[in-house]
């Protein structure tokens, strides 16, 4: 018995910003003629690829210097202050929460990466969202009980 193979479809959508993406000087008359669609949609394609993709800000007057050392040698290195915090990405509170995503990676990837287990996988769930939740304290306690939990498991 042969079984049917399963085709994956690709938007229009997504080939145009393929196109867009390979073509950078294409124009929005060239990619609706080309993918037989009207102008508006091959416009509203590439807008939202430039909201995806910030433009960069002016840094003057946000850098200060400072030393790096690296071996023996001195080297003069420039940090943007405000990029020392994490900036919180935007939020969908029930897939993907900004609290959990903090520092560019979701804490569900790193807690399976390291294959935590459930006790010590809450333990980082509420220290990584401590700061960024609203009861800093209460999600410390949480993460020491789970912490505590599991010291208590390994000993048995």
């Amino acid at each position: 018995m042969a079984t049917a193979k399963k085709v994956k479809q690709v938007s229009r959508a997504s080939l145009m910003r393929q196109y867009y993406n390979g073509n950078p000087t294409a124009t929005v008359n060239e990619v609706a003629k080309k993918f037989n669609t009207t102008y508006q949609i091959a416009y509203m394609v590439r807008k939202e690829m430039q909201k995806k993709t910030p433009k960069a800000k002016p840094l003057a007057g946000k850098f200060k210097r400072i030393a790096v050392f690296s071996s023996n040698e001195s080297v003069l290195d420039t940090i943007n202050p405000e990029c020392a915090k994490p900036e919180e990405p935007k939020s969908d509170p029930v897939n993907h929460p900004a609290h959990y995503k903090v520092g560019g990676i979701e804490t569900i990837d790193f807690i399976e990466a390291k294959a935590l287990g459930y006790h010590l996988g809450n333990a980082v769930k509420y220290i990584t969202r401590a700061d960024h939740k609203g009861n800093r304290l209460q999600d410390l306690q949480k993460a020491k009980w789970y912490i505590d939990r599991a010291i208590e498991k390994a000993s048995i």
